[in-house]
């Protein structure tokens, strides 16, 4: 039981990192209408930006500072490049934005070489966070850090799992930064106007707002999320060139599963995708091994046997296509989203 909870906070804290990086593209194709094919570079930019600030400032500033960046490359992309093919339509934005991933991509692998750098978690935030003990006669207890010693012992007859540190973190800035963006779009000012300039660009023109730079200003914001996703993330899993093409496909399925241009939809299929994922590993049954469970014979022979043994936890890396095949299907228009195209 213990193991199922601290699974299950993985789960989520993995959603609540897609979520951040998912968001931003959500954002962007809200308000622009536009499919940032290189948003998974801008998160890459973000985890290698921390990766070099830190070795100079430390960690907590390269939170900050590292995102700002992201986000100002982002906004002069838009400024100087994107807007230059806004007006020839769609696919000379998706085009725009596709060549952009693969040069920042070789950028990044011309400087840094590569191989993966040493980015890690900060000292201040690694260990336990808590754990979680399954004692004998009293059912599960929460202990704070590493627990106590005398029931985590090996020939205590209990058993204990530890949460990391750095994973309540992650939950931590990605609820902080899902409230801030919120709050940001629906109490203030300038969520109103980027609001307006969404649904009535011409009326927020005439009213003397600067459409133009409201969209270069959403479009670094987004960047600057994905960023910070990358400030997060890198030092979590791994900061090498390939990282923005592991992640990019699995951005794309969570934005079409919640629903095109849905934060909550996005918020919703990145915990689904982030809790399917983490438990589908260590799911090791197949078709047939439930069948032989049951009695039911299972020709060893058969053409379709090979395909009956795999197990869901090899399934795992492909269930998010999976339920993406199954969204297209039967809701095109994802899970909360309101629009299909």
């Amino acid at each position: 039981m213990e193991t199922f909870v601290v699974f299950f906070l993985s789960g989520l804290s993995y959603g609540l990192l897609l979520f951040m990086l998912s968001s931003g593209l959500t954002l962007i194709f809200s308000m622009m209408g536009v499919l940032n094919f290189a948003h998974a570079s801008f998160y890459m930019l973000g985890a290698y930006f921390a990766y070099e600030i830190t070795g100079y400032l430390g960690f907590f500033p390269a939170l900050i500072l590292s995102p700002i960046l992201v986000g100002a490359l982002g906004a002069a992309f838009e400024r100087y490049s994107l807007r230059k093919v806004h007006a020839y339509g769609h696919v000379p934005e998706l085009l725009i934005t596709f060549g952009l991933s693969y040069v920042i991509v070789e950028v990044v692998r011309l400087y840094f070489g590569p191989s993966n750098v040493d980015y890690r978690v900060p000292e201040l935030l690694s260990g336990p966070l808590f754990t979680v003990a399954n004692v004998q006669g009293e059912g599960l207890r929460w202990l704070w850090g590493t627990g106590d010693a005398a029931i985590c012992a090996p020939d205590s007859g209990n058993s204990c799992t530890q949460f990391p540190l750095y994973r309540g973190f992650m939950a931590i800035v990605a609820l902080f930064m899902l409230g801030s963006l919120w709050l940001l779009l629906t109490r203030t000012r300038v969520g109103l106007i980027i609001q307006a300039a969404l649904t009535h660009p011409d009326m927020a023109q005439a009213l003397g707002h600067n459409v133009p730079r409201v969209m270069m200003g959403v479009f670094g914001g987004g960047c600057a999320l994905a960023g910070l996703a990358g400030v997060i993330g890198g030092n979590a899993f791994v900061t090498e060139p390939n990282m923005a093409a592991s992640l990019g496909a699995i951005i794309f399925v969570v934005v079409v599963v919640g629903g095109m241009g849905s934060l909550a939809g996005a918020f919703l299929a990145s915990i689904l995708i982030g809790l399917m994922q983490t438990f589908a590993v260590v799911v090791d049954v197949s078709i047939a091994s439930v069948m032989q469970s049951m009695g039911s014979p299972v020709s060893f022979d058969h053409w379709a046997y090979p395909l009956l043994k795999i197990s869901v936890s090899q399934m795992a890396p492909i269930l998010p296509y999976l339920l993406l095949v199954l969204i297209l299907i039967f809701r095109p228009k994802g899970l909360l989203g309101t629009r299909e195209e």
